[in-house]
C-alpha cells in the first residue's frame, strides 16, 4: 500500500509537467491523485465513522487552497475530523476556542519586550501553522474576526508594524453552532465569503451511530499515521488549476451566478432572494468543480462536478429575504430550485 502511494505521488510529479500540454497526462495524473484522497480517506476512516460529505469537503478545500466553515450541533466530529485530517497529512495543526474574552494578540502573536537588548521581539501566535480550528468562530467579537480576516484573505499577520507571511499551505476550518445564538457576533459578510465553502453537518444514520457506539465501548481510538505531505498537496493544487473544463461549462457557471442576481430571467421567484452571490462564487464555483474531477479521478470537468460543489459554495453567497424567512425558504431550497430550471449543456 505504502509503495504504491509513493509511485502515486511520484507520478503526480512527472505528469504535472506535461500536463498543461497533455489532455492525457492530466488525465492520469488525477488518478494517481485519486490514489493519495482515498489513502487519505481510508486513514480517516480509522477514527471517523460516516460523515463522508463533511470529509470530502474538507479535502476538497485543502485541494482548492479555500477556507471551510462547518456548520452543525456539536459532538458530531468536527473537531475530531479536522485533527484526524492535519495528522494523515503530515501538517501543523492549531485548535483556538473562540471566547467573548478573547484578544487578536491571542491568535496572531504579540511582540516581547527584550530587556537585554532593548528591542521588541515577536512571538508568533497559534495563526502561524498549516490547518487552523476555529472552533465556535461566532463568539468573539469583531475585532478578533478582523485579524482573522486579514490571515484568511492575505495569508500574512500583522504584528507590531511588521508583516509576516504565512505558510503556503495555510487552511481555516471554523465550527459553528446553528442553534445556540446567544451571547454570539454574527460572522460579517465580508468574512462568511472569505469561506470557500460552507458545510452543514448532519447527524449520523442509524447504521453509522450503532457502530460509532460498538467502536467506543471496545477499544481505544487507532493511533493515525501521516499518509502523505504538504508538498504533495501542493502538487494536487497545480494538478486541479490543470484539470480541463469546456467553454460551456464555464457558460453553465455563469448562468448559475447569474440566476442568483436575476432570478426572473430563469423563471425563478425572485422576491426571495435580498442580493446574490458575488463574483468570487463564480471562482470557487469553478476552482471547486476542477478539484472535484482530479478527485474522482477525471482530467476534465463534467455538469456532475459543478452540481456536487454548488451548495457548499452558494448557500452561505445568497441571502434571502425576509419573505423567504417568514415562509421558511432557505438559501439551500433556493439553490434546488436554480439548478432544475438551468439548462444543464
Amino acid at each position: 500500500m505504502t509503495d504504491n502511494l509513493n509511485n502515486s505521488e511520484n507520478g503526480i510529479s512527472n505528469e504535472v509537467a506535461n500536463a498543461s500540454r497533455d489532455l492525457q497526462a492530466i488525465s492520469e495524473a488525477s488518478k494517481m491523485a485519486l490514489d493519495v484522497v482515498n489513502a487519505i480517506k481510508n486513514e480517516i476512516k480509522k477514527v471517523i465513522i460516516g460523515q463522508e460529505n463533511m470529509l470530502d469537503k474538507l479535502l476538497l478545500g485543502i485541494i482548492c487552497d479555500g477556507h471551510v466553515l462547518l456548520e452543525g450541533v456539536p459532538g458530531l466530529a468536527k473537531t475530531l475530523t479536522v485533527k484526524s485530517l492535519a495528522s494523515t497529512i503530515d501538517a501543523s495543526y492549531k485548535r483556538i476556542q473562540f471566547t467573548p474574552d478573547l484578544l487578536p494578540a491571542d491568535i496572531v502573536g504579540t511582540e516581547i519586550y527584550d530587556i537585554k537588548n532593548s528591542v521588541f521581539l515577536p512571538k508568533q501566535g497559534p495563526i502561524f501553522s498549516n490547518i487552523i480550528l476555529a472552533d465556535e468562530i461566532n463568539r468573539s467579537p469583531a475585532k478578533v474576526q478582523s485579524a482573522l480576516l486579514e490571515a484568511m484573505g492575505e495569508h500574512q499577520v500583522t504584528i507590531g508594524d511588521k508583516t509576516y507571511k504565512l505558510p503556503d499551505v495555510f487552511l481555516v476550518l471554523a465550527t459553528q453552532n446553528p442553534i445556540e445564538q446567544e451571547g454570539t457576533y454574527p460572522l460579517p459578510e465580508a468574512q462568511v465569503d472569505r469561506f470557500m465553502l460552507k458545510v452543514i453537518v448532519k447527524y449520523p444514520t442509524k447504521s453509522e451511530e450503532k457502530t460509532i457506539i460498538k467502536n467506543m465501548s471496545s477499544s481505544k481510538p487507532a493511533e493515525l499515521k501521516p499518509i502523505t505531505t504538504i508538498e504533495t498537496i501542493e502538487k494536487l493544487r497545480k494538478l486541479a488549476n490543470q484539470i480541463h473544463i469546456e467553454e460551456r461549462l464555464i457558460d453553465y457557471i455563469v448562468n448559475i451566478i447569474d440566476a442568483t442576481r436575476n432570478p426572473k430571467d430563469y423563471k425563478l421567484q425572485s422576491e426571495y432572494i435580498e442580493y446574490g452571490a458575488s463574483p468570487r462564487a463564480g471562482i470557487y464555483l469553478t476552482k471547486a468543480a476542477k478539484a472535484n474531477a482530479m478527485m474522482q479521478g477525471r482530467g476534465f470537468v463534467m455538469p456532475e462536478d459543478i452540481r456536487a460543489v454548488a451548495y457548499e459554495i452558494l448557500r452561505h453567497r445568497i441571502s434571502v429575504s425576509y419573505e423567504a424567512q417568514a415562509e421558511n425558504v432557505t438559501s439551500d431550497m433556493i439553490i434546488e430550485s436554480l439548478l432544475a430550471n438551468i439548462n444543464v449543456p
